[in-house]
């Protein structure tokens, strides 16, 4: 895809929520932080998301999400769009993070629904203006019921779209009929927030994927999404197949931080697969089917 249909989009078009990795000891590893994001770059990110749930945001401490938002814009800040995974289910928490990311020169911001509170959807769409309104940042909205445990329904993101500050979507509730209104209704630039949906997605009109199983296949999933813009869906649904096993690998046997960060061990990008509790590294058996999964789409690893 030519340079300038990726600058159409405020975040590009491909996406990756990267992971954060970690020393032996369980620190932050902004030196491998950076490599990494450079790497996901140069293989065709558009823009990356620091501290989003695969970043593990929720055992991060705010002054290691700072210091990340930092570290990755000087590593590929004038090359992709750096957006800070600044929403918590704390609305004050969340603008002190938007102010925080804006300090730190990222160039945008994903606000997640709140999570765990269950507010109704006019407390969400109070947050997330909350927040947008916190720093001058554009704003990529977040909705994953299956975590936060309540929805964003279209009529609540598409007034959430006459804020001037959000631009995005990134869906990740698996109702197409939900995001075909959001769609047909606002201007959003709209992102398939599940690897194995970003085909069905785009032929409806979304922009492209925010990924997790991207981390370690990149270049595929770069092709992918490029045939869908052309209008190529015979290439897109041939690489959708390709790409099915690599999903199934990262993102529905164990958490996708977890499998991603051991699957790129295995690819020699990462020195080790070290979460924070009460994330745990995979057992023999996660491993087995991980490993299986890979096979079935060429990637197999000593």
């Amino acid at each position: 895809m030519a340079d300038s249909d990726i600058r159409s989009y405020t975040f590009g078009t491909l996406v990756t929520a990267m992971v954060t990795p970690f020393t032996p000891d369980g620190e932050v590893d902004y030196r491998q932080s950076a490599e990494l994001a450079s790497k996901l770059v140069d293989d065709g990110n558009d823009a990356l998301v620091i501290s989003g749930t695969t970043g593990e945001t929720s055992t991060l401490e705010d002054d290691e999400k700072e210091k990340l938002f930092r570290v990755i814009v000087e590593a590929v800040g004038d090359r992709a769009k750096v957006i800070a995974g600044t929403g918590t289910n704390h609305t004050s928490h969340s603008i002190e993070m938007a102010k925080r990311a804006a300090k730190a020169g990222a160039h945008g911001q994903l606000i997640v629904t709140p999570y765990y509170n269950k507010p109704s959807q006019a407390g969400i769409q109070a947050h997330i203006e909350a927040v947008a309104d916190a720093a001058d940042l554009p704003v990529m909205v977040y909705d994953i019921p299956g975590r936060a445990g309540v929805p964003i329904l279209p009529e609540t993101m598409i007034r959430l779209a006459d804020h001037p500050r959000i631009v995005a979507l990134k869906d990740a509730k698996a109702d197409f009929n939900a995001v075909t209104r959001v769609l047909a209704n606002t201007d959003l630039d709209v992102y398939s927030g599940d690897d194995g949906l970003t085909l069905p997605w785009m032929a409806a009109g979304a922009v492209g994927l925010v990924s997790v199983s991207a981390h370690v296949a990149t270049r595929q999933f770069r092709a992918l999404i490029d045939a869908a813009l052309a209008g190529d869906f015979a290439t897109a649904r041939t690489l959708h197949f390709e790409l099915d096993p690599v999903v199934r690998a990262v993102m529905t046997h164990i958490q996708g931080a977890v499998a991603a960060k051991q699957v790129l061990k295995w690819q020699g990008v990462l020195p080790n697969s070290v979460v924070r509790l009460p994330l745990v590294e995979p057992g023999e058996a996660e491993i087995a089917t991980i490993r299986e999964d890979l096979a079935e789409a060429g990637m197999v690893f000593s």
